[in-house]
Parts: structure tokens; sequence; C-alpha cells
């Protein structure tokens, strides 16, 4: 197995199954879930705001990804899928906490977030209203750096779908924060 700065060299061998040995394709696998999954866990949380849902969700993203990783390795950039899959289970788990809120009449969506939120409190009560799809794109965008093309991929959309989540979201914070959105029409 070849390796480049401590990285599995993924996607280069032949054959149906890669022509890797189990031991190779797991010891493949185990480096990218060390390296990956406290990212798409921070990712999931800041979605959820439950870090106990978030490393279920995180870890069931995971074992799908196991399932197929002779196939998904070979993918220019396996973190996306892993991402987007943990991202869909995240928002329709929101789905169903909204859900479940309502029919209960008034019991909290979710416990207050245990892990990484951003500093301010206006702020993350802010998020929280936001719809899901914004969420995840102001989530992926500020704090995890991604560009407006990158979020696409992650949420299975058209690039311009997720600049308009980033833009709506933009705007809809800047309205419940008071804040002018001077901003909120242009995004990277």
């Amino acid at each position: 197995m070849v390796m480049r700065s401590a990285r599995p060299e993924m996607g280069t061998w032949a054959g149906s199954n890669g022509g890797r040995t189990m031991r190779e394709r797991d010891a493949e696998y185990s480096w990218f879930f060390r390296a990956e999954y406290p990212q798409v866990v921070r990712t999931v949380h800041l979605i959820l705001r439950d870090a106990g849902r978030a490393e279920d969700i995180a870890q069931e993203a995971f074992l799908a990804l196991y399932a197929r990783w002779p196939r998904i390795s070979r993918y220019e950039r396996p973190e996306l899928w892993v991402r987007r899959v943990a991202i869909r289970l995240a928002v329709r788990a929101a789905g169903r906490e909204r859900i479940r809120g309502h029919l209960e009449r008034g019991a909290p969506a979710a416990t207050p977030p245990l892990g990484p939120t951003p500093g301010d409190p206006d702020l993350v009560r802010a998020i929280r209203t936001l719809s899901p799809a914004q969420r995840v794109a102001v989530v992926l965008f500020y704090f995890e750096d991604r560009p407006a093309s990158e979020i696409a991929r992650i949420l299975g959309c058209a690039e311009s779908t997720a600049r308009v989540h980033l833009a709506h979201a933009r705007t809809r914070l800047a309205g419940l924060l008071g804040e002018r959105g001077e901003e909120t029409t242009h995004v990277t």
C-alpha cells in the first residue's frame, strides 16, 4: 500500500475489490474514520444541538460508509459522501423532533447543546429558528468554512440552491438579530 502524508492512497487499486486485502481495506477505513468522524459529529451536533444524538447519527452514517467502503473509497471525495449521509439523517431527525414537539404540546424540540456552539446565545437562538436546510448551510459555511459548491454537493442540490439557502438564512438571521442585511446578498 502506498502512503502519502500518512494517508492511505484511496481509489488506486484495480479489480472488483480494489485488489486490496480485507486487512488493507479495514486499515484504510480506520484511518478515514479517525480523520473524519470528529468533524462529522461536530457538524451534526451544530444542526441538532444534541451531542448524544449527533454521535449516534454520525455512527450510523459511518456504518453505512463501512458497508460500501470498497466502492466509496474510490470516490474523489469520500468525506463528502459520509457528510451528506449524516446531514440527511440529521435533517430527518430534526423534522421528527419538530413534529414530536408539536404533538407533545410545547415540549422542547431538542435538548440544549452540550458541545461546541457559537459564543453568542442570541445567535444560537436565531440559528435554531432556521429551516433544517438553512441551518445546515449556515453550519457548513460559517463553522466548517466550506464554499457554496461543497455545501451543494453535501446537500445534494444545485450550487445556486445552496446559495439561496445561505442568503435566506442570512436575511432571516439579520432580521432576528436586528442587524442590517448589507452582507446578506453576497454568498461566495
